[in-house]
């Protein structure tokens, strides 16, 4: 059986490639069931400080494979590995960066929303086609929806239309677009970034972003006190500072691979 998805570790990246190109990188039982292992794999590594999710062909991911949902019934959970592969995604310690050089539909937008970090194509496209099929964007709504501005919600999942790289940034999808041949460098430019932070500090980081806010302003301030004075004193803390002092990169920093 040929391997859909790929992964590689090197200087401190994780990347994990789709590479199903008979059927658009769509989430076939096999993709998923790869997928999940080796986003598993790489959230294991030490080596891999910060995790790539990116695509061979044209397509980034054309959302389920309907020639394996066809004849499902109610109650059916066959896809049951998608929500893990979502919350992986959206819950890992480790800042996940989106590379798309091409389309995303459906579920594929729904693994670009679960990054922290998306940057597309400016010729990319992405669309919530399951109204258009007969179906709801059901689950990909659960990571989708904290991120879209509320009116291109409605807008979007209820029309099905087709929308581009730039229109993804302006409603909160994506974080950068740029020319195609520009891709690799603007990734480049996020991963050397998050490759500066302290483990520890960016799995916090993530955690106090996910994370619902406390009910008063008060008792926000004592939760974020506490947390800023255990970061502080913690060990990647007093490293940071002591390295900042001796004008030295922190132990933690791992040279980018050129």
């Amino acid at each position: 059986m040929t391997e859909l998805v790929h992964l590689d570790v090197a200087a401190g990246v994780a990347t994990i490639t789709l590479d199903s190109p008979a059927n658009r990188n769509a989430l076939s039982r096999q993709l998923r069931g790869e997928l999940l292992a080796r986003l598993d794999t790489a959230l294991a590594d030490e080596a891999a400080r910060v995790i790539v999710l990116t695509h061979t062909a044209g397509v980034f991911c054309a959302g389920m494979d309907l020639k394996e949902a066809r004849g499902a019934v109610a109650g059916d959970k066959g896809v049951g590995e998608f929500p893990a592969i979502l919350a992986r995604l959206w819950d890992s310690p480790k800042p996940v960066v989106a590379k798309i050089a091409g389309p995303a539909r459906a579920g594929g937008v729904g693994m670009v929303a679960a990054c922290d970090i998306a940057v597309a194509a400016d010729d990319a496209t992405f669309a919530f086609s399951e109204v258009r099929i007969g179906v709801v964007p059901a689950v990909i709504s659960v990571t989708v929806l904290p991120r879209l501005v509320a009116r291109a919600a409605h807008e979007l999942f209820l029309t099905g239309e087709t929308f581009d790289a730039p229109r993804a940034v302006q409603i909160g999808l994506v974080n950068s677009s740029v020319p195609g041949f520009d891709l690799d460098t603007e990734v480049r430019r996020y991963v050397d970034m998050l490759r500066l932070g302290a483990p520890g500090a960016l799995a916090a980081t993530k955690e106090l972003l996910r994370a619902p806010r406390p009910s008063t302003m008060d008792a926000q301030f004592a939760a974020m006190l506490e947390l800023s004075a255990d970061s502080f004193a913690g060990e990647e803390g007093q490293e940071g500072m002591r390295a900042f002092a001796e004008k030295r990169p922190p132990a933690w920093t791992v040279a980018p691979d050129r």
